[in-house]
């Protein structure tokens, strides 16, 4: 099992170079040539959640990316530093205001997009953060250089 991380800083400038090694690393993992465009796409759409959501709680951490190469399945995580439930933390942030209520908004349409690109995705919160785990199968063994 490899494993390739990736720690960037919570600006949305970045979220381009963590497709662009999402797609290099699935490519060589197996992931057929044809979902790759769906990678990219996922990958950019969880990023920039967690992006978001780092803005929307004033959190410094870095956003964090594992892309995990399997037997037979390529795995990415996307983690942000949301800690607890995220629903019921901006749930309560959002008596404050309008921007709070678009900011859900948004973090739910991007979970929505997700799961349409996604066949095998999962998304968890807790202690240390929230995560979003999607997974796509491999249609050959990776060949490590």
């Amino acid at each position: 099992m490899a494993t390739v991380e990736l720690r960037f800083s919570a600006l949305p400038e970045h979220v381009r170079t963590a497709r662009l090694v999402a797609a290099a690393v699935a490519r060589r993992a197996g992931v057929d040539e044809a979902v790759l465009d769906e990678v990219r796409l996922a990958v950019g759409e969880a990023c920039s959640r967690a992006v978001g959501l780092h803005e929307s709680h004033d959190i410094a951490a870095p956003v964090r990316v594992l892309l995990i190469e399997d037997e037979k399945k390529f795995s990415i995580e996307v983690g942000d530093g949301v800690t607890g439930d995220s629903g019921t933390a901006r749930g309560a942030d959002a008596a404050e205001g309008v921007a709070e209520s678009d900011a859900e908004g948004e973090d739910e349409m991007g979970l929505a997009v997700i799961s349409g690109l996604v066949d095998d995705v999962e998304v968890t919160a807790g202690k240390d953060g929230g995560l979003i785990r999607m997974t796509w199968p491999t249609t050959t063994t990776a060949v490590l250089p």
